[in-house]
């Protein structure tokens, strides 16, 4: 199969994942801003960061290597899907 066809074919479900992504990441939107570029440099911008990278930062918060205050408790109420949505939503946002 030539691959436009498939990626045409995929492109609704693409969308679809991003939309379900941006959904979600609406909980991120009190500290790290709307489409992830916070208003204050306290907070670390989520837009335009790679999706393997948040992955990581959002486990090392799930598991306790890495302390926070309201971020361990967050990602917690996350599935591992619906984390890769967001991240993937947050990689694909321009960088602030």
């Amino acid at each position: 199969m030539k691959a436009w066809l498939l990626l045409l074919l995929c492109a609704p479900a693409l969308a679809q994942d991003l939309n379900v992504g941006r959904s979600l990441a609406a909980t991120c939107a009190n500290c790290h801003g709307h489409n992830g570029r916070p208003r204050s440099q306290a907070i670390p911008p989520l837009a335009g960061m790679k999706a393997d990278v948040m992955l990581e930062l959002l486990a090392d918060y799930r598991s306790g290597r890495q302390a926070g205050t309201v971020m361990p408790q967050i990602v917690k109420g996350f599935t591992e899907e619906q984390l890769r949505l967001v991240a993937a939503y947050f990689a694909v946002q321009a960088k602030p």
